[in-house]
C-alpha cells in the first residue's frame, strides 16, 4: 500500500524472520497458544473443563479471523477482549472457559516475552555467524602492519588484524551478556489481575499448591521452566530495560566498527563491497561511498536512543501497573530488534565482501615511520654511548622542522635525512633507514591476534559449529 506510512525497518532493512516474530500472525497465534496452555493445565489440575473444549481450541489455533478481531476492537476498545471473543465465535463449546481466571497481561506479557526470547535467539545466531566471519578476517590480516591512530592522529603501528580483534572482542562481550540473559530467561506465568493470583486461588478453593503447580504447568506448556517469582499486573518492566541494554550494547559495538571502517575507507585502506552498477552519487559519478557502514551507524544510533525510552518506562510504572507503558513498548522493543538484525546483517556483508589495499596501507605507514622510529633511534643511540637528553633534543628539533615543511610547504618526509646530517646523532642515513624501515614497531599485535583467536574465539566457534548460517542478501 503506497498511500500510507510503511516502516522502513520492515521493508528496507530487517530480515523476514525477525519481522515475522513481531507480526500480528505470530502474536495472535501465541495468544491462542497461551489460552490453550491455560485450559489444558486447569483441566489437568481438576477444573471442570472438557477434553472436547480443549481440542476445539486447538483446532482453531491457527485459523485467525483478523477481520472479526478488528471489528470487535473498534467496538470494545480492548484488543485482548476483541481477540478473545473472536476466538470464542470459532469455538462455541470452549467459549465459556477461555481466559478463565486470567487478566489481559496473561496473554500479552507472556506472548511478548516469548517473542523477545525467539528474537534474542535469532540475534544470537547472527552474532555467532558474524564472529566467525570477523575471526577469519583477523586471522588473515594478523601480520599486516598499519599505522595506528589515537585522536585520529598518527600513532604507533598496529596490524589490521589486531584492529579487527578489537571489534571481535566487542562482539564476544555482547554474546557473553546475551547468553547470560538467555540462560536466566523467564516468562510471566499466571499471576492474576494485580499479581496476587487471587482469581486462581478461588478457582482451586484456596489450594495454594495447586495454584503454584498451575503456574509451573502453564510455563512448561509454553516451553519455559522459569517464571518471575512475583509480579504486579505486568512482569517487571526492568526486564525490558535489560533486554534493551543487550540490543543497545550490540549497537554500540556495531557503530564503532562502522565509524572505524568509514575512517579507513577515507584513508583508502579499504573499500566496502561495491556493486558493478551501484551509484555513489547522482552528481559525482566517481563516488564510492561507505553507505553500508553509514547505514549501520544510523540504525545503531536509533537503537541506542531507544534504550532511554525503556529506562523511563521501567521507572514510571505506578504501583501494580499503569498503561502508559503500552504504546511505547509496541514501538521501541520490536523496532530495536529489527534495527539490530539489520546492523548485524550489514556488518557481516561488509566483512565478507570488503577490499583491503596493502600497498596503500604500507604507503601510509612508511610516510610516518621516520617519526614513529624516533624512540627506537634514541634507545639505539644510548646503546652507542650517546646522552639520552641530547639525543632527544636533537631529534625533537629536527622533527618539528620536518613537520612544518610537510604541512606548510607540502614536502616529503625528510626527517631521516636531517637526522643523518646532524652531528649530534651517531648514525648514518643508511643506519637510520634500517632502523625505521626494517624494524617492526607493532609489538605483540600479531601474537595477540593469534592468542585471542586460539584462547577465546576458537573454543566459542567449536561450541556452536552446528549453528545454521544466515547469509542472506541485503535488501537495498
Amino acid at each position: 500500500m503506497r498511500n500510507r506510512y510503511s516502516n522502513p525497518l520492515v521493508h528496507r532493512y530487517a530480515g523476514e524472520e525477525i519481522s515475522y516474530i513481531f507480526s500480528d500472525d505470530y502474536k495472535f497465534r501465541k495468544w491462542r497458544r497461551c489460552w490453550i496452555a491455560l485450559a489444558e493445565a486447569q483441566k489437568e489440575l481438576g477444573l471442570n473443563i472438557l477434553e472436547e473444549q480443549v481440542e476445539e481450541l486447538k483446532s482453531q489455533e491457527r485459523n485467525l479471523n483478523f477481520e472479526v478481531m478488528a471489528e470487535k476492537e473498534k467496538e470494545l476498545r480492548h484488543d485482548v477482549m476483541a481477540a478473545l471473543l473472536a476466538y470464542g465465535e470459532q469455538c462455541p463449546l470452549a467459549k465459556p472457559i477461555i481466559h478463565l481466571g486470567a487478566t489481559s497481561c496473561f496473554v500479552t506479557d507472556n506472548t511478548e516475552l516469548i517473542q523477545y526470547y525467539e528474537a534474542l535467539k535469532l540475534v544470537r545466531t547472527l552474532l555467532i555467524n558474524l564472529i566467525k566471519a570477523l575471526s577469519d578476517f583477523t586471522g588473515k590480516y594478523k601480520s599486516l602492519q598499519c599505522l595506528g591512530y589515537t585522536h585520529f592522529q598518527p600513532a604507533q603501528p598496529t596490524t589490521l588484524g589486531k584492529r579487527g580483534v578489537l571489534w571481535l572482542q566487542d562482539l564476544a562481550i555482547n554474546l557473553e551478556d546475551l547468553d547470560y540473559l538467555l540462560d536466566n530467561y523467564r516468562i510471566r506465568g499466571i499471576k492474576g489481575a494485580t499479581g496476587t493470583q487471587d482469581s486462581f486461588l478461588k478457582l482451586f478453593s484456596g489450594d495454594h499448591q495447586k495454584v503454584k503447580h498451575l503456574n509451573d504447568l502453564v510455563c512448561e506448556k509454553l516451553g519455559f521452566s522459569r517464571s518471575f517469582p512475583v509480579t504486579g499486573q505486568t512482569y517487571p518492566r526492568l526486564w525490558d530495560a535489560r533486554i534493551m541494554d543487550i540490543l543497545k550494547n550490540i549497537s554500540l559495538g556495531a557503530h564503532k566498527f562502522g565509524v572505524d571502517f568509514r575512517l579507513m575507507q577515507n584513508l583508502q585502506m579499504v573499500d566496502e563491497p561495491f556493486g558493478s552498477k551501484q551509484v555513489g552519487s547522482s552528481a559525482m559519478a566517481y563516488k564510492k561511498n561507505p553507505m553500508r557502514c553509514e547505514r549501520i551507524c544510523s540504525l545503531a544510533r536509533y537503537v541506542i536512543s531507544q534504550g532511554e525510552a525503556a529506562d523511563h518506562t521501567a521507572a514510571n510504572q505506578w504501583l501494580e501497573r499503569s498503561l502508559d507503558d503500552s504504546a511505547g513498548r509496541r514501538l521501541y522493543l520490536p523496532q530495536a530488534f529489527l534495527g539490530v538484525d539489520a546492523q548485524l546483517t550489514i556488518y557481516r556483508n561488509v566483512i565478507e565482501g570488503m577490499k583491503v589495499y596493502p600497498r596503500v596501507i604500507k604507503k601510509l605507514l612508511d610516510s610516518e615511520l621516520p617519526f614513529l622510529a624516533t624512540e627506537t633511534i634514541i634507545m639505539q643511540g644510548v646503546k652507542k654511548g650517546g646522552d639520552r637528553q641530547l639525543l632527544h633534543e636533537a631529534i625533537r628539533e629536527r622533527a618539528v622542522e620536518t613537520a612544518g615543511e610537510i604541512k606548510e610547504l607540502g614536502r616529503e618526509n625528510r626527517l631521516l635525512e636531517k637526522l643523518g646530517e646532524d652531528e649530534r646523532l651517531p648514525f648514518s642515513l643508511e643506519e637510520l633507514q634500517k632502523i625505521a624501515y626494517k624494524g617492526d614497531f607493532s609489538g605483540r599485535a600479531e601474537k595477540q591476534v593469534e592468542e585471542y583467536l586460539a584462547e577465546y574465539i576458537k573454543p566459542l566457534l567449536a561450541e556452536h559449529s552446528e549453528l545454521p548460517g544466515t547469509g542472506r542478501e541485503l535488501k537495498l
